[in-house]
């Protein structure tokens, strides 16, 4: 990473005067992927990026960013890019994250914000070819991380030839729930470290650059049964199903009931749980990221939580239980799964 080469690329394009004589960058903390950020003490300030064009396609994402604009999502505008080198300048969105903000008193507001900036997205005609299907294999590829990287890599089980098959069967199932779902263009991380809180009751997001076309519960319950936050299972139901509404409303699925919607919506936090799993794990094996550890825990309620719901999925749950927890529970990063994130 050359950041002397970006801070004269910054200075060359600065999208205003700047009132500061001496610009200089300030590194933040980046998020799971590949790219690198810096405040740049200009006035007003931006936001540089790093974005290595051989693990980043910036391309697309300059232009998912012009897509989510248009249709009033507010997305950082990106004033300056270079491709070659992967370097960007970005509106600085600031530093309030929702996870800092959300509390049993601001809930009930900034849930509201986020979903008005949700129902946006999905309101969205996305141009032919931009946002890639989130399709049978893509979301087979990303459960097969599990297998790999949590219960192979992170906890050292080998899998015998029928458990491998039962979780094929579980996945084949989870993929089946996404397929039958609506389809609209979904983040894949609308969680409470991507969304920021702006002035006026408005919300920032970021890190979008992996959105595809995919199931309608997908964001909410990224959102609702988020990673980093939990909350009561009534309030996260009662927001599902009053979004339902709005879906409904908004023209973008028709009517199904109480039951069904909740079954989309649970499944498809089942798949995502299960997936982080592994990302989870293979960011701090592969990539060094360890604080992602700490919040295994949490994944693991949600995914038994989900699983002991629906008698297709409490085989999982079961197995899970009697044959990963044991070995989860001498890992240091390991605590009480049926309390975390109270």
């Amino acid at each position: 990473m050359d950041r002397d080469a970006l801070l004269l690329w910054v200075k060359t394009y600065l999208p205003f005067p700047s009132q500061q004589s001496d610009i200089s960058l300030c590194a933040l903390t980046g998020d799971a992927g590949f790219r690198h950020y810096f405040r740049v003490n200009s006035n007003p300030s931006v936001i540089a990026v790093i974005a290595p064009p051989e693990r980043e396609d910036n391309v697309a994402f300059v232009r998912k960013g012009l897509v989510l604009a248009a249709g009033d999502v507010h997305v950082p505008r990106v004033y300056a890019v270079n491709y070659q080198h992967g370097y960007m300048l970005q509106e600085d969105l600031g530093d309030q994250l929702y996870l800092e903000a959300l509390r049993a008193d601001t809930a009930a507001v900034l849930y509201s914000a986020a979903e008005d900036s949700l129902l946006a997205m999905q309101t969205i005609q996305p141009p032919a070819g931009l946002f890639a299907n989130y399709d049978c294999a893509g979301l087979h590829r990303e459960m097969a991380l599990f297998s790999q990287w949590f219960v192979g890599e992170l906890l050292g089980i080998s899998l015998a030839s029928d458990e491998q098959c039962s979780l094929d069967s579980l996945f084949a199932a989870l993929i089946d729930n996404a397929l039958q779902q609506p389809q609209v263009v979904v983040h894949r991380d609308f969680h409470a470290r991507n969304l920021l809180v702006l002035p006026g009751d408005g919300v920032g997001v970021v890190d979008y650059q992996d959105a595809v076309v995919g199931a309608i519960t997908y964001d909410l319950v990224s959102l609702l049964k988020d990673c980093y936050i939990r909350w009561p299972p009534a309030m996260v139901r009662q927001r599902a199903l009053h979004y339902r509404d709005r879906l409904v409303g908004a023209g973008l699925m028709t009517s199904v009931d109480d039951q069904t919607f909740l079954r989309w919506f649970d499944l498809m936090g089942l798949q995502r749980h299960i997936k982080v799993l592994g990302i989870f794990a293979r960011l701090s094996l592969r990539d060094g990221k360890h604080r992602y550890l700490d919040d295994l825990p949490l994944v693991i309620r949600y995914t038994l939580e989900a699983a002991d719901n629906y008698v297709p999925t409490r085989e999982f749950s079961r197995w899970l239980r009697a044959k990963l927890l044991p070995v989860a529970m001498g890992q240091p990063w390991y605590r009480a799964v049926e309390s975390a994130g109270d």
